[in-house]
């Protein structure tokens, strides 16, 4: 059996994914074996390929089957700025070494975490109505009032999903708006949620679960986009509405605890955190019923040892999930190895040519994924169709808010 193949390569690739960049690392191995992993640079991350490329020469010549070794090195070497980018340049590496090991050994990625516990995940259908009223170019049909949030609820359900969630919109003469002042737009620093924000927030819910009917859960994402206070006022207005969670960012532990004993709702949070001691602050405050963790940022191999802890504080865990085809493969593997799981998050509106760039798309039955059994993560770019895309200078969060 092969137990060692050295690196002998590590690029950088990228394409054009509409209103952002898909971005992978790609390692090459002495047997010809190649591992990938995607990664992101447009979710307020600027700069993680260039720290890739900076670490790439710790990288190259070592034995990928040593993923932790590596990881364990990379981190020495970058621990006065631990964390943020380069956390996640390390989260990149790790997983295309999963990869390469994995095909090494001829199985898929998930027996690398211990093996499978469930052949299909249950997901939920993310950016429901948000991908096309925010970006009605690239996701078809656009919404462009309520009608058109009923009938996506509709078309969940007629769809055999079992889950949605949406984000935050305001209306005005009847026409919806993304509302994300927390990612600057519109740009309102102190983040207030006043009275017409809440009552468009409820307008929307009611909408998208009449369209949807009683069977279909529904989960609501704000993001960053309030303070303690404004949390607590968006709570209080949907107090009685049938929510699977409300999805909360907050940078305080402690006020992130305040708000789930307020709750009427279970709350999921922590999905831009960065290893295991920035988790460890929401599990002792008992912050959150659910775990959000981001393994294309934290790396698989580390995420699961963040899911182990959170086991630990009876807290079950989901992936944050809203990249292209091979992050999404890479997520179903998490979840179909992770005991403590929730629930999976998907985007199912895609773009046009997102087929063209993977050999592989996540295979949905009756609002489950199919997990694969294709040896690492079941799915690759095809660097062909990633050249007829080439990327864009602009896009992601820091186009958000700016005028054309």
């Amino acid at each position: 059996m092969t137990t060692s193949s050295k690196a002998t390569g590590l690029e950088i690739l990228a394409c054009d994914a509409g209103w952002r960049n898909y971005h992978f690392v790609k390692v090459t191995t002495e047997d010809g074996i190649v591992g990938w992993s995607e990664f992101d640079e447009g979710f307020g991350s600027p700069g993680v390929g260039a720290a890739i490329q900076r670490l790439s020469a710790r990288v190259i010549g070592r034995n990928v089957f040593q993923h932790e070794r590596i990881h364990a090195e990379l981190f020495a070497a970058t621990r006065p700025a631990a964390g943020g980018v380069v956390a996640q340049a390390l989260g990149a590496i790790e997983n295309a070494l999963l990869d390469a090991k994995a095909k090494c050994l001829g199985v898929p990625c998930y027996e690398l975490l211990g093996g499978k516990i469930r052949d299909r995940v249950r997901v939920y259908w993310s950016h429901c109505a948000t991908w096309r009223i925010n970006h009605p170019s690239w996701y078809k049909p656009p919404i462009e009032n309520l009608d058109g949030v009923k009938a996506m609820g509709r078309e969940v359900r007629e769809k055999d999903f079992t889950a949605l969630k949406t984000n935050i919109f305001s209306y005005d003469d009847g026409k919806p708006t993304g509302w994300r002042p927390g990612f600057g737009s519109p740009f309102a620093p102190e983040i207030n949620v006043d009275r017409k924000i809440l009552r468009d927030l409820r307008m929307h819910l009611e909408a998208i679960r009449d369209g949807a009917g009683p069977d279909v859960d529904i989960l609501l994402d704000c993001n960053f986009n309030a303070k303690t206070e404004g949390y607590l006022k968006i709570l209080r207005t949907i107090a009685d509405l049938d929510m699977f969670w409300i999805e909360i960012d907050s940078f305080n532990p402690q006020a992130l605890g305040y708000i789930r004993r307020q709750s009427p709702h279970p709350i999921s949070s922590c999905e831009t955190l960065l290893g295991l001691r920035e988790f460890l602050p929401y599990f002792h405050e008992q912050a959150m019923d659910v775990a959000i963790i981001d393994t294309p940022w934290n790396g698989v191999w580390q995420s699961m040892k963040i899911a182990s802890a959170a086991e630990v504080f009876e807290v079950n865990v989901a992936p944050h999930n809203f990249y292209g085809h091979l992050c999404s493969m890479m997520n179903a593997h998490f979840c179909a190895a992770v005991p403590n799981l929730r629930i999976m998050e998907i985007d199912i509106d895609r773009l046009a040519w997102d087929r063209e760039l993977f050999t592989h798309e996540p295979e949905i039955q009756n609002g489950h994924l199919i997990i694969p059994d294709r040896p690492g993560w079941g799915t690759e770019p095809n660097e062909e169709a990633l050249r007829a895309h080439p990327p864009k200078t602009t896009g992601g969060l820091l186009n958000y808010g700016r005028k054309s």
